[in-house]
């Protein structure tokens, strides 16, 4: 059995398309299917039900991809114990909350850097249902999060943390540590990221169950954008605590007490359970826990 069908069989069955696998592989559509075709005729069943352009897993497929999915682990751990004592290399895809990309890039990524010369990395930002996608379909490596919980057994939580959220506002616009109800703040001018995404999309939900929604003045990936903004009066947030954290305590913002109000936000490094775990990714996985786990474990 040629290994390369099983990894072609693989990329269909995760893209649910011959075109976007042919891509991934960098083979023609035509190749593809010559070889998935090679591949039913070996085994002697049809991977795939094709109706009307759907690409869709038989049984027998979903039985098969569970054992190629168990080959290519195989495969790529021979691979890399016949490379031991060599540099570790790799290309890492990592999806991540647009807002945590600060906090993993700044100050020690150049030391990572030096360490890993080989490792090449490439951030995609989205929101988690988009990033629970890629991970779905192999199109990312690892994802990091920041939004409810995501509970499922198709994934391996690396690690996870909960994380403060608070609307804040700027530190004179305010009266200090004078509680407040959610009815009255959503009458005032808010700038918040853009609506869907992660704590954004809980915070829209909450609103919703007590009959009310904000209508922001300005949406914007850039939480320290909008940080800055919010410093100078220009409206009310609501942010993670790391995000502020260096504004408050120089007292640019304040953390607004407010009544009956509360959402759990998750910081979590997740990697699909039938992803093998090179030493490129692991050692990507690392310097996220480190940066992004104890580094506020330390600082709090």
């Amino acid at each position: 059995m040629d290994i390369r069908n099983l990894t072609t069989f693989i990329q269909v069955a995760e893209l649910g398309n011959f075109t976007k696998a042919a891509g991934q592989l960098g083979y023609s559509q035509s190749t593809v299917s010559f070889q998935i075709r090679q591949l039913e005729e070996e085994l002697n069943v049809s991977l795939f039900d094709r109706i009307n352009r759907t690409v869709l897993l038989t049984e027998e497929g979903r039985q098969v991809l569970d054992y190629a999915h168990r080959v290519h682990r195989m495969t790529m751990e021979l691979k890399e114990n016949m490379q031991q004592g060599r540099d570790i290399t790799g290309h890492i895809r990592l999806g991540m909350a647009e807002s945590l990309c600060t906090l993993l890039l700044e100050e020690n990524y150049g030391d990572f850097r030096k360490q890993y010369p080989g490792i090449t990395l490439k951030i995609l930002t989205a929101g988690t249902e988009e990033m629970l996608r890629l991970l779905d379909h192999n199109e990312v490596d690892a994802i990091l999060t920041l939004d409810a919980p995501v509970r499922n057994r198709e994934y391996h939580i690396v690690r996870q943390e909960r994380m403060e959220v608070h609307f804040v506002a700027a530190a004179e616009a305010w009266p200090q540590d004078v509680p407040v109800s959610v009815e009255e703040l959503v009458k005032h001018p808010f700038i918040l990221t853009e609506k869907g995404m992660s704590y954004r999309r809980l915070l829209d939900e909450k609103l919703a169950e007590l009959s009310l929604e904000v209508s922001p003045i300005l949406e914007i990936g850039n939480t320290d954008e909008i940080s800055r903004l919010v410093a100078q009066g220009a409206g009310i947030s609501f942010l993670p605590d790391y995000v502020t954290r260096k504004a408050v305590e120089k007292g640019f913002l304040q953390q607004l007490t407010v009544e009956k109000f509360s959402i759990q936000v998750w910081k979590q490094l997740i990697h699909h359970r039938d992803k093998w775990v090179s030493p490129a990714l692991e050692s990507v996985l690392t310097y996220c826990v480190k940066r992004e786990f104890d580094r506020d474990s330390s600082s709090s």
